[in-house]
């Protein structure tokens, strides 16, 4: 090589250096794509927690960037149809529920996407069980220590309680609405704008009875304040031990709260299996567990397949149920 072409290569090296620069990070992006976990409900719930959790955790075993993006409204529906109608490639993904999976479709009028066909499945997160609590000082009142006290009471003294739930078409009222048909018994029922409110009227006596998340109830249960009747699953909660099932009394009670991740359907199958063993390795995590064991309940780990039959039974028995009952929401 002569002086002139050395020159010549000298001159360009620092052009290909900063091309190299530009090039290597840009391909590292395109093979790992930022993933964003949408909680169509507020920043500080269960749901939110869990997602946060579950993003902290995944972030090394999937090698990339994963967020939690709050988009409440609607019952939820906002933010899953945001993931729902997400453009083909796109890394976003669902904290769904019950409400968007099970109740809202028969709920609502014009549901704007399909629970079914428009989400992949990919990990049930938990089941957390609704526990049917009373205000102390009215359970003592009336001699109530129990679900099978409780039934009694109502079906000899029709509409005399009432029970609150965070709204119509709530997972409280389909429990209430749920309980009342079981039982061929009455109570009155009276919906807030959201749980908190229901359980506050409830601690100060304007109300007698609720049908609570566990998480939210198990402070004030704790403290003396609600009196557990009875969960609303079919076994014992590891959180109330000496709490019985609803189920033990009434034959055919099961109602629990749960929530799992979900894709948009043009996710590929692989990709599904790939989020799910994340997921299912960071909720395994011993630190994690703790975490969630502190919020009242346990992960559970099913396939994708396993989860898809899961929402598919939800999705049926609740649509019976609503449409039974006539729960629509104002």
């Amino acid at each position: 090589m002569n002086r002139r072409q050395l020159t010549l290569a000298l001159s360009l090296l620092p052009a290909l250096v900063a091309s190299a620069i530009v090039t290597l990070p840009t391909l590292v992006v395109a093979q790992n794509k930022p993933i964003t976990i949408v909680v169509p409900y507020p920043a500080g719930g269960p749901l939110d927690i869990s997602a946060r959790i579950l993003a902290d955790g995944a972030r090394s075993k999937l090698d990339t960037t994963v967020v939690v993006e709050n988009k409440p409204g609607a019952g939820g529906t906002i933010g899953a149809n945001q993931v729902a109608k997400s453009a083909a490639g796109s890394q976003q993904l669902l904290m769904g529920a019950i409400a968007t999976h099970a109740a809202n479709p028969w709920l609502m009028p014009n549901y704007p996407f399909d629970p079914i066909k428009d989400f992949k499945p990919v990990s049930l997160v938990a089941q957390i069980p609704n526990v049917l609590v009373m205000n102390v000082e009215k359970a003592n009142q009336l001699n109530i220590r129990s679900t099978r006290d409780l039934v009694a009471y109502i079906k000899k003294n029709p509409g005399k309680l009432n029970y609150s739930s965070g709204g119509n078409g709530s997972i409280g009222h389909i429990a209430g609405e749920m309980l009342k048909s079981l039982t061929q018994s009455s109570m009155v029922h009276i919906p807030y704008s959201g749980a908190g409110p229901a359980q506050l009227a409830l601690l100060s006596g304007q109300i007698d009875v609720m049908f609570d998340n566990l998480a939210s109830a198990l402070t004030q249960i704790r403290a003396g304040k609600l009196l557990a009747l009875g969960v609303t699953t079919q076994k014992r909660s590891e959180a109330l031990p000496d709490v019985p099932p609803i189920n033990d009394t009434v034959k055919g009670f099961d109602v629990s709260t749960w929530f799992g991740i979900f894709a948009p359907s043009h996710l590929s199958d692989a990709d599904v299996q790939k989020y799910a063993n994340a997921f299912a390795d960071t909720m395994n995590a011993a630190e994690n567990k703790d975490k969630f064991s502190k919020m009242g309940f346990t992960p559970e780990r099913l396939s994708p397949a396993e989860f898809a039959k899961f929402v598919q039974a939800e999705h049926a028995k609740y649509g019976a149920l609503i449409k039974s009952a006539g729960i629509k929401i104002d």
